[in-house]
């Protein structure tokens, strides 16, 4: 069986977890394949709420098995304080797998992105603080630490001094000794979790297996096709994923990409159809929208037509996911940016970096609750308006609805992926 591939549509944070959670119990295998700790996904099941980082939103519903890809970097010690927490919840960790492949964020390349943003001033880009560009700018430099080199601390242990005198250079001290001290005091649990994930994909998909790859953050932030320099260190769009995982694109059957019903963004950047009035403020509030990982309030505005278009384009998405639905149900009219004032022959990106002014359309609200709706039939007439203007306006289906944060409050329009699991 093939390949179903989750991206976020927008700037991050558009609900992904949740759309994972509920594709992932006709999945045998969730993999995440790129971003690291920096990427917050929230599951809600029943009164449980999961608060994800870094391991696979698949790993709640249950899947045999959760990749976390040679695409990621990983943070040792977020990752087991966060399998940690969710063992205590009852869910079983050992089916929850790194990559040998994937790199290590270091406590130097968290001291070296906070240095970086404090130098900026002004200028900041609104990083998490993680040190996530900085360990894929080792990558890039052939530099870094791999899971699977925790086998070899002579290896180890060598590339930390390196970076120790590189970095001391650059006013940035730190005692090589210390740090390899504590990489090696969770070696041996974090190696328990290690392995050739990319044999198991593959053997996996060979043997019928239906497999979700989940992106991290959003089209918009990736680091080629975003809007650059606010972006992400990864590749967050769907050709990330076979990279960031390591299959072939022929596997790949779907792409799903999801996005909110209106927009937010966290950090610094440019946000064409943010709104700074009260319906900003309204659309905040309802939707709850503070940052899983950093825990800043979001930047909330209307649904920008032109970006998503651009999202489906250069992800090849095949669906949509319309997530929080729920939260523009008191609202009397409904903003929509449609189009943009300014130079069409540049990139889209280009064009959020220079200003581009959006025209907005008007569209009525529904003011009656969503929330217990679970067939589309039964959504508010205006309410199913909303979503066949966005569906006319991208050329693709919106196949499944949000209409709200727990697992069930989705509404099913024919979704792509097989009701049962191809294993089960």
């Amino acid at each position: 069986m093939p390949v179903h591939v989750v991206v976020g549509a927008q700037w991050g944070d558009e609900g992904k977890g949740r759309i994972v959670d509920f594709l992932s119990t006709r999945a045998d295998i969730a993999a995440r394949y790129g971003g690291g700790a920096n990427a917050g996904h929230t599951v809600r099941v029943g009164e449980k709420t999961y608060k994800l980082r870094i391991v696979p939103s698949g790993a709640v519903a249950g899947c045999e098995a959760c990749i976390i890809g040679p695409g990621t970097v990983i943070h040792p010690e977020t990752f087991l304080a966060e399998i940690e927490k969710l063992a205590m919840a009852g869910v079983d960790t050992s089916r929850i797998w790194i990559s040998d492949l994937a790199h290590l964020i270091m406590p130097y390349h968290i001291a070296l992105e906070r240095s970086r943003e404090t130098a900026r001033g002004a200028d900041a880009l609104g990083t998490t603080g993680n040190g996530i560009g900085p360990a894929y700018g080792d990558r890039v430099a052939r530099t870094g630490i791999r899971a699977g080199d925790l086998r070899e601390p002579a290896r180890c242990k060598a590339i930390i001094a390196a970076k120790s005198a590189e970095l001391g250079s650059a006013g940035i001290a730190f005692d090589p000794a210390e740090v390899w001290r504590g990489l090696e005091a969770l070696s041996a649990t974090l190696l328990a979790h290690v392995c050739d994930t990319v044999s198991m994909i593959n053997v996996a998909l060979d043997h019928g297996k239906t497999v979700l790859a989940e992106g991290a953050q959003g089209s918009m932030l990736d680091v080629g096709l975003g809007t650059y320099p606010y972006v992400t260190s990864s590749v967050t769009v769907a050709g990330g994923a076979g990279a960031g995982l390591g299959f072939g694109p022929t596997r790949i059957a779907s792409v799903i990409g999801v996005s909110k019903a209106y927009a937010t963004r966290v950090g610094s950047g440019p946000f064409p159809t943010e709104d700074l009035g009260e319906a900003g403020e309204r659309l905040r509030a309802i939707g709850r929208e503070v940052g899983v990982v950093t825990g800043r309030a979001r930047r909330c505005g209307w649904l920008d037509l032109v970006g998503l278009r651009y999202a489906v384009a250069v992800n090849g998405i095949t669906e949509l996911a319309l997530t929080k639905l729920d939260v523009l149900d008191d609202f009397d009219e409904i903003q929509v940016g449609v189009g943009y004032d300014g130079d069409a022959a540049l990139s889209v990106p280009l064009q959020i970096a220079a200003g581009a002014k959006p025209r907005f359309q008007s569209l009525p609200g529904w003011k009656e609750p969503t929330v217990n709706t679970r067939t589309f039939g039964d959504l508010p007439a205006h309410a199913r308006s909303y979503v066949e203007f966005v569906e006319r306006a991208c050329g693709i289906p919106v196949t499944l609805i949000s209409v709200g944060p727990e697992r069930s409050q989705i509404v099913e329009r024919g979704a792509r992926i097989p009701v049962q699991a191809a294993g089960a």
